[in-house]
């Protein structure tokens, strides 16, 4: 896609962190594993292949737990995060490995790298410095701003990471109802939104997003947390699934909800990666993620790989669920919208005591006066679980009262 406004505006930032010798890089290093004495072995500039952890990667031959439980022990790859301040100084190959793959899925042509981050506070701060370095320049002149429009449902996060870069007056934000973007007269302008949204359970209108940015030519940024194994035929996530890949210029992800495991990535071009490395403050100042982490993660990875069975029972489950409720659902994440606090609790209790753990969401989660219920299915349920809770469910809310809702865009900024 031509994005060429955005493009100028991420050389421009780049060549200012080059005159002041602030791009910072990524050094992976090795320690021998058959040496008394251990010295630092450093990987060339663009090498990413280690071959000591083409051992570990298992997608040749079958993964066995404990091959990963050995590499996990007895692994050289050094996360240097202990010592210097933030991830400057290293990143072990198991990390190299994991933002490869997903790049991979991330599917387009124009995202070329990929970064393990606490995603969304580097990535938004970064988008509100672009066009003026604050640190050189001070407050950004007005034509400098970025217009920032975040879904008035986003995760808290993202809303984070925006209130973050608007006090430091690089950014104007714009909180648009949920699901129905506006307009606006800046010229940089950045569209971020999640894309399986968390306390709906509904998808963000992908198809309207990619019409309007042909149109506008704004940086469209995804959330795709609930999406990344879960949605799509390869699990590359919610673009994957409704053929939006080529429209998303950044997509951020995590580790923590289909992965089981912590940390987040950020997929996008090699430049904006630069810049996010070298000005997220949040990235910069973190320690890198830790080597059991990153090795859960790897495995978590060849599992969803080898095991696509776990994506189709999940949707199984969500067709199985519609069956047996008559509720319309979209996703495995299943808001049943209950309205006062005492009756969510109340049937959150109420569940506990029937041997279903299901969460009752309330303020500041959700908009006042729309306590609900929050569902999430997963590959390891059975439909004999979902009867028994659904029957359970019966007894507590009346799902003739689960009407289909739309929110009026509470905004959390």
């Amino acid at each position: 896609m031509e994005m060429r406004l955005w493009d100028h505006c991420v050389e421009e930032e780049l060549s200012k962190l080059e005159s002041l010798k602030l791009i910072k890089s990524l050094k992976p290093i090795h320690l021998p594993r058959d040496e008394r004495r251990r010295f630092v072995e450093m990987e060339q500039e663009f090498g990413l292949i280690s071959y000591e952890f083409e051992v570990f990667d298992g997608l040749q031959e079958q993964w066995e737990r404990a091959s990963v439980e050995v590499e996990m022990a007895e692994g050289d790859d050094v996360d240097c995060g202990n010592l210097e301040v933030g991830n400057e100084a290293g990143a072990c190959s198991l990390i190299r490995s994991l933002e490869r793959f997903f790049l991979c899925k991330a599917g387009t042509l124009d995202m070329q790298a990929a970064l393990m981050v606490i995603s969304n506070m580097a990535l938004m701060t970064t988008l509100g410095s672009v066009g003026s370095l604050l640190p050189t320049r001070g407050k950004p002149l007005k034509d400098d701003r970025v217009a920032k429009f975040s879904d008035a449902l986003n995760h808290a996060s993202i809303i984070d990471g925006i209130r973050l870069a608007e006090r430091q007056g690089s950014v104007v934000a714009f909180v648009y109802r949920h699901c129905d973007i506006l307009r606006c007269p800046m010229k940089k302008k950045v569209v971020v939104t999640d894309s399986l949204f968390s306390m709906d359970g509904d998808f963000a209108p992908m198809g309207e997003l990619s019409k309007l940015q042909k149109r506008h030519g704004f940086l469209l940024v995804i959330d795709d947390a609930h999406g990344t194994f879960v949605c799509g035929k390869n699990g590359g996530g919610v673009a994957e699934e409704l053929n939006c890949e080529n429209y998303v210029d950044i997509c951020v992800g995590t580790l923590s909800k289909a992965a089981g495991c912590h940390g987040g990535f950020i997929a996008c071009s090699k430049r904006w990666k630069q810049l996010i490395q070298s000005t997220g403050r949040s990235f910069i100042f973190s320690t890198s993620t830790p080597v059991p982490i990153a090795a859960a993660a790897h495995a978590a990875v060849i599992v969803a790989q080898k095991e696509t069975w776990r994506r189709r029972a999940i949707w199984k489950w969500v067709q199985d669920f519609h069956a047996l409720t008559g509720i319309p659902v979209t996703s495995p994440i299943i808001s049943l919208v209950v309205g006062s606090e005492e009756k969510a609790l109340q049937a959150s209790w109420y569940l506990l005591k029937s041997g279903f753990h299901v969460t009752a969401i309330r303020p500041p989660a959700v908009p006042p006066n729309s306590r609900r219920l929050r569902v999430t299915l997963s590959a390891a349920h059975t439909l004999d679980d979902l009867k028994k809770l659904t029957a359970a469910l019966s007894e507590c809310i009346s799902f003739r009262d689960i009407i289909a809702h739309s929110t009026n865009g509470h905004t959390r900024l």
